[in-house]
């Protein structure tokens, strides 16, 4: 045995109380990290408010989806340079580099002026700031990761990652309970107005207590040993990516971390969006059942990580992405069956139909606010997706008017082109109060009637949903840690892991909600995750291998 594989194998032999201490700081500096990224994903609706007022609802809380996920998409880049840096000189620098860049970046979202201050500076600057956090995240969980499963003793690297695995959702906890204590405090107006800007201020105090614990840590003892004896990658992004170990990587992504990613934010990020923008849900109700139920499913990421060192980490997650993907559509019916029945019950005895020509309806998505949707299919079907309607677009002959039918009652549209600013505000007042009053003679709501939400059915539908995700994600750090050797193991498993999480599970939100928008259907936007969990079920059954023995001193 290699000096380092001994070095590992005594620490591996029994963990220190020192030990503990070091991994419970790893994580709690994780937990803030996430607790500062999510801030922005649960005040989506309010801050397309604020920063993208110039374009249609539709599309403004798209753009602020867009905006949330333009962190993702940079998430594997900096997977790319922390990684390298993690490997070259060391896991525990890349934690106090992260964590600044991400502290400053949501302390200035909180003194970002709106779209009404300085106009579109305002979104340019929000979506950089946007980036750099998602920068900061990418070389963070990779080094959390890691560091952890180099410290924790053979046969229990799967309980000890798994508390990495909680900070996301505890992350996300924590966020949705300062809003709501700030919301309370302040008022519902005076928190839409400016006081979602009070937890986004409060992370400078977080940054400090998180500096400061990430201080007293102390590097990994296998990467002090590999170090010493001049083993330590060179070149760790060539090693990772442009050799035989490139392939592993791949397989990784496709058949781990993808299917992961999208079963972890639908059923977590997805749901709340959901219940809030599709079910007309109010916000405060929305987040205190989202609390509930992560607080009733944390502990099962313990539990499937504990599990996983006993059965193996693949069989948990392929299972978690297979069950997700047969029981998605079941579970979201129920979700407005119990959160806003009143939908499903128009829905089921007056459907909403646009009768329009085909050749006139658009893809109802304007990123940057200039585009005018004007045909009379585009005006009929923004309306109804704007008042959170599902319905369906039948073709109509060519040239056509659109018509839309809600049961037996039909709303003639209109055509908005070549229309002067005066005569299109009394059409679209026109169409918008005999659509208005043909809906609510149907019996659709503008808003979820509170007396009728069934709260206890929701919260347990959503502890579902969560369960999955702990399925997928708890065991998931050991088998990425597992699965690379030491000198390049922060490298090789940071790619995967945030093209998986960035790419395919951060836009998820996006494209599913786009989907809706475009298709009227509420819950085709679920094809998506569904498509992907399955994608990642069959490769990953296929062509991944069982890592839970292996020796990860090599």
């Amino acid at each position: 045995m290699s000096s380092i594989s001994a070095t590992g194998a005594a620490h591996a032999s029994a963990l220190t109380q020192g030990h503990k201490k070091v991994i419970f700081a790893s994580s709690l500096g994780t937990v803030f990290e996430w607790y500062d990224f999510y801030l922005y994903g649960s005040l989506a609706a309010i801050i397309a408010k604020q920063y993208f007022s110039g374009l249609n609802d539709t599309s403004a809380l798209i753009f602020a989806l867009l905006a949330f996920a333009a962190g993702f998409a940079v998430r594997p880049f900096g997977a790319i340079v922390f990684g390298r840096l993690g490997d070259m000189i060391g896991r525990k620098y890349t934690f106090l580099v992260t964590i600044v860049i991400m502290g400053l970046s949501t302390f200035c979202v909180g003194l970002l002026p709106s779209y009404a201050s300085i106009g579109f500076a305002a979104p340019a600057i929000l979506i950089a700031l946007r980036l750099l956090q998602g920068l900061a995240l990418g070389g963070e969980y990779g080094g959390a990761a890691t560091y952890v499963a180099e410290h924790a003793p053979h046969g229990k690297r799967g309980l000890y990652t798994s508390f990495i695995q909680t900070t996301a959702t505890v992350g996300l906890f924590l966020s949705l309970l300062v809003i709501l204590g700030c919301q309370t405090m302040l008022g519902k107006e005076a928190f839409d107005d400016w006081g979602w800007r009070v937890p986004f201020l409060l992370s400078i105090v977080l940054l400090g207590v998180s500096v400061w614990i990430r201080m007293q840590l102390h590097e990994s003892p296998l990467f002090q040993q590999m170090k010493a004896e001049g083993k330590t990658s060179k070149a760790p992004i060539t090693e990772s990516f442009f050799s035989k170990n490139g392939k592993i990587v791949l397989l990784a992504l496709l058949g781990a971390t993808a299917g992961q990613a999208v079963v972890w934010y639908a059923g977590q990020f997805y749901a709340m969006y959901f219940l809030s923008q599709t079910l007309k849900v109010d916000n405060t109700t929305t987040w205190l059942m989202i609390a509930a139920a992560l607080a009733l499913g944390t502990p099962f990421f313990l539990f499937f990580g504990w599990l996983s060192d006993r059965i193996g980490r693949k069989r948990i997650v392929m299972a978690g992405c297979l069950i997700a993907a047969l029981t998605y559509f079941p579970l979201f019916r129920a979700l407005t069956h119990y959160a806003n029945p009143a939908i499903e019950e128009a829905a089921a005895t007056s459907p909403t139909v646009v009768h329009a020509d085909p050749a006139t309806c658009s893809f109802q998505f304007d990123p940057v606010g200039k585009k005018k949707f004007t045909s009379s299919c585009d005006i009929a079907t923004t309306a109804l997706a704007k008042a959170g309607v599902p319905y369906a677009v039948e073709a109509a002959p060519a040239g056509s008017v659109a018509r839309v039918t809600v049961g037996a009652t039909a709303v003639d549209g209109y055509e908005g082109a070549g229309l002067g600013k005066d005569e299109a505000k009394a059409r679209a007042d026109a169409f918008g109060g005999e659509l208005k009053a043909a809906l609510t003679g149907a019996g659709y709501p503008e808003k979820a009637d509170p007396a009728r939400v069934d709260k206890p059915m929701v919260v347990l539908i959503l502890t579902v949903l969560v369960i999955y995700v702990t399925m997928v994600y708890g065991p998931i750090a050991a088998w990425l840690v597992e699965l690379f050797p030491t000198r390049i193991r922060y490298t090789s498993m940071s790619l995967p892991y945030h093209i998986g999480n960035g790419w395919f599970g951060g836009f998820l939100p996006t494209i599913a909600f786009a989907l809706v928008a475009a298709t009227g259907n509420i819950y085709y936007g679920l094809w998506y995750p569904i498509v992907i969990a399955l994608m990642t079920f069959v490769i990953g059954s296929l062509f991944l291998r069982e890592t839970k023995d292996v020796d990860i001193t090599q």
